[in-house]
């Protein structure tokens, strides 16, 4: 489950040590940043779309190259859910050339927007809708997201799809390259429980795989558990799988814009690691 529920504290930790400003979670916390634009950024079309699952019908943000066909894209945000940042990171990902499904993962409960004041909200507000999924949604709901991705024009059909998690999202990306082979690269960021201690594990599913992986650790997971990593890089190199584990010394949560452990610099680090696990597609 998602790590947030230590974000205060790890919060005051990064702040006392200068990895983040009170001007990043204090005057941008309600808007966000807006984030660096992409050279020869292609033109866009996008739409809120509706999705038939096995549970009810999913709301969802789709975009895409305005002509042609690109790579598609599952993103699944973290636990605050779809939201105006998440739009914009799926944008700027279409600018560089790929079809982006972000969904909303919580759609069972409650549309999008599901968190009362974004990356904002208290924890304990939104904890109760993480808690509401489990590796039965995540694998039925990453068959129906991969399926109706697959089938829209602006997807390149003759090309492997991507699928990227943050916080929660992380192992719902990783079951998502177990539900279908269509998947060939997968990235976490600051993903929570990528490893447990059963066997439907989501790093042992995501090793019966043949997608390449990306996984960014926040330095204050990593030391919560810190043989995680270890774990990651032993399941995958014994599977024969390209995988790229790093610790980044930041917080939980520092890839989303609208984060208030936003940290820019290793953001887009992570974002051009990201890029280059897509150029494999």
């Amino acid at each position: 489950m998602c790590d947030q529920i230590h974000f205060d504290d790890d919060l005051k930790e990064f702040e006392a040590r200068g990895l983040v400003t009170r001007k990043q979670f204090g005057a941008l916390l309600g808007a966000g940043v807006l984030l660096p634009q992409v050279a020869n950024a292609a033109p866009t079309n996008e739409a809120d779309v509706s999705i038939t699952t096995p549970d009810g019908t999913a709301d969802a943000y789709f975009v895409h190259p305005a002509s042609g066909t690109a790579p598609g894209v599952l993103i699944w945000p973290d636990i605050f859910g779809l939201r105006p940042s998440f739009r914009q990171m799926g944008r700027r990902l279409a600018e560089s050339g790929f079809s982006v499904l972000v969904v909303n993962p919580f759609y069972r409960t409650k549309k999008a927007p599901t968190a009362e004041a974004g990356s904002a909200t208290p924890i304990q507000q939104v904890m109760p809708l993480a808690q509401s999924l489990n590796e039965t949604t995540h694998m039925t709901d990453a068959k129906a997201f991969t399926a109706w991705l697959d089938a829209q024009k602006s997807v390149a059909k003759n090309r492997k799809m991507g699928t990227q998690g943050y916080c929660m999202g992380g192992p719902m990306a990783f079951r998502t390259a177990a539900a279908s082979d269509r998947v060939g690269a997968v990235a976490s960021f600051h993903g929570g429980g990528l490893v447990r201690d059963t066997p439907s594990s989501p790093h042992l599913q995501a090793a019966k795989t043949k997608a390449s992986f990306l996984i960014a650790v926040a330095e204050n997971d990593d030391k919560r558990a810190p043989t995680d990593k270890d774990v990651l890089k032993e399941t995958f190199a014994k599977a024969n799988l390209s995988a790229e584990i790093e610790v980044y010394g930041a917080a939980h949560g520092w890839c989303p814009p609208d984060s208030r452990v936003y940290n820019e610099a290793l953001a887009e680090k992570a974002w051009a690691r990201l890029l280059a696990l897509y150029a494999k597609l």
